[in-house]
């Protein structure tokens, strides 16, 4: 059965547990057949098969569930969410993200800790059934099948404790869930990173490789997958112990690139590692599998389908999922009179139009086929109406037609060009005109037999070349860098583009380090990050955000909501 079919059977074979259960017999004298527990519940192969998935599709949902990918992204330079008119405003709570003011009392600093935790807590007693198995042959499996089983949601958990500890530092350790009523203590950032090293360290040898699932990898954590996790605890070190990984991090890097670990290879279109055939790709390094039909999170609302401007679902011609509310949208690098801003971080599509012959400034068009071109929804977007007629994407406040800018005020219905009279921009003032939107997994028209097909690409092998790249730039090596960069930015531009690095990376400083991770890496949440480790995040200006008074908003606080049902956790400092 494929993983994501039996995603599906366990959401609803979860429902029906239930349902039995509130049904459940009350005679006292009766013995209750239907009460399910860690010592009936693992009869065949399939229960423990259907035990080892449930984590998973959990894990699968908390990339955008309970507000992680909004704090990854809404913190930094690169996305906002404004009061669009109205909509969107919420109390000011994004507002309150973008600026650095969260306080406990926000719901999000609790959902993403309960999220997380939610995961934690699913592979925790998934391993404590797996680990309680004495004799796996009466399941038809072997040691090693057990072993392995083991080690991929050991592995899973600690990509949970990671995010973790990248989110809150001072986290509680979860070994033991069975019998338990309360968490554990806190424990010191450096002993979270300890514990996640040694997990992944462990578990790494018993992992199968890419090339031993063969097209059943994607949504399995492999050794590839498991050295690479090794490779974001190291990259981001420093920041988390005050002690710096990264000779170690250009180690396990190289040992990736080199094929220790499995075979990988970067793909040679922008595109594919999003496009639906990326279950298959050499450069999925990890991903959880997605369909229409079944599990989607990354298209879900609380992800990239709230970075789609209004109406833009006509002029993909992908209709099954209506229209779109414009959560998300690129902070702007240029005022309401088209003047580019000075501050040196955000602005991330001028980021992109630094180089002009990249691909991906193209306008996103499907090109039927299951095909399509571009990175960024911008200008008017034409498409064919329910009448036959030519038409365009309208504002849903008008219904003037939309010319999406990479600038935030109130254009209204203004043709481009046209000077307005309100000069405000802030994450206070924009209309359904503000901002442009990059769509990296396509939308294909409703009669596409791949719309929504593609799995969510968690960990790339570009990633492995930035991180080595990072490595070397910051132990001197430049040239080595620029190679490693320009092995992935060759499929961005033509063939002879003067916009590859020189050869001996002279081009290549902070700055420009910073802007290369966000334009490969461009809303796959991960720029708060990388901000931080950069040393931006807390100094830095970007649009109608100023810095912030000290650096304790490097990690959040842990909610208030979290705190009164465990009064043994102590809150983050400066909270």
């Amino acid at each position: 059965m494929k993983r994501n079919q039996i995603f599906n059977s366990i959401r609803s074979a979860s429902v029906s547990l239930l349902l039995i259960a509130a049904g459940g017999c009350t005679n006292l004298d009766e013995v209750l057949s239907d009460r399910i527990t860690s010592g009936n519940f693992l009869q065949t192969k399939e229960d423990v098969i259907r035990d080892f998935l449930r984590p998973f599709e959990h894990s699968y949902w908390s990339i955008q569930g309970g507000s992680t990918f909004m704090l990854q992204e809404d913190s930094s330079d690169e996305l906002m969410t404004p009061n669009r008119q109205g909509d969107w405003f919420d109390g000011g709570q994004y507002q309150r993200v973008h600026n650095h003011t969260w306080t406990p009392n926000d719901n999000y600093t609790s959902d993403a800790w309960n999220a997380l935790y939610g995961g934690i807590t699913l592979a925790t007693n998934t391993l404590e059934d797996l680990q309680a198995i004495q004799d796996p042959s009466r399941y038809s499996m072997t040691q090693a099948e057990l072993d392995g089983m083991i080690s991929e949601v050991r592995t899973l958990r600690a990509w949970l404790n990671l995010r973790l500890l990248d989110f809150y530092r001072n986290i509680v350790i979860v070994t033991k869930v069975k019998g338990e009523t309360q968490s554990g203590p806190q424990v010191p950032p450096q002993d979270a990173f300890n514990f996640i090293e040694k997990e992944l360290k462990e578990s790494l040898p018993k992992l199968p490789t890419r090339q031993s699932l063969g097209a059943n990898a994607v949504g399995r954590w492999t050794q590839g997958g498991a050295a690479a996790l090794l490779v974001r605890l190291y990259l981001n070190a420093k920041v988390y112990t005050g002690t710096d990984h990264f000779a170690d991090c250009a180690t396990v890097c190289q040992d990736i690139i080199s094929g220790k670990y499995g075979q990988y290879a970067l793909e040679t279109r922008w595109d594919a590692p999003f496009d639906y055939t990326n279950p298959t790709s050499g450069e999925t390094v990890f991903g959880f599998p997605g369909s229409f039909g079944l599990t989607h999170w990354q298209y879900d609302s609380g992800m990239y389908f709230w970075m789609l401007p209004n109406n833009a679902t006509f002029y993909f011609g992908f209709t099954d999922f209506g229209t779109a509310n414009p959560k998300y949208a690129l902070q702007p690098g240029r005022d309401v009179d088209s003047t580019e801003y000075n501050f040196a971080l955000g602005k991330p599509y001028l980021k992109f139009r630094k180089y002009p012959d990249d691909v991906r400034l193209k306008t996103y068009k499907n090109l039927g086929n299951s095909k399509r071109e571009g990175m960024f929804l911008q200008g008017y977007l034409p498409y064919t109406n329910s009448a036959g007629k030519l038409d365009t994407v309208r504002s849903t406040k008008g219904p003037y037609a939309l010319f999406f800018r990479d600038q935030v005020g109130m254009f209204l219905a203004a043709k481009p060009g046209t000077k307005i009279a309100d000069k405000t921009s802030n994450m206070n003032n924009a209309d359904q005109n503000s901002g442009l939107t990059p769509v990296k997994y396509p939308y294909y028209p409703s009669s596409d037999p791949n719309k929504i097909s593609s799995a969510y690409a968690e960990i790339r092998l570009a990633e492995i070349y930035y991180s080595l790249a990072e490595c070397k730039y910051r132990a001197g090596d430049k040239a080595g860098a620029a190679v490693l960069l320009n092995t992935v930015r060759a499929r961005n531009y033509p063939t002879g583009s003067p916009s590859l690095y020189k050869p001996d990376g002279s081009q290549l400083t902070d700055q420009e380090m910073l802007d290369e991770w966000g334009r490969e890496f461009l809303v796959e949440s991960r720029r708060r990050t990388d901000l931080i480790r950069w040393g931006v995040f807390n100094t830095g200006t970007w649009w109608d955000k100023q810095p912030d008074a000290d650096n304790h908003t490097a990690i959040f606080p842990i909610g208030q909501n979290v705190l009164n049902v465990s009064p043994q956790l102590k809150q983050n400092p400066g909270y």
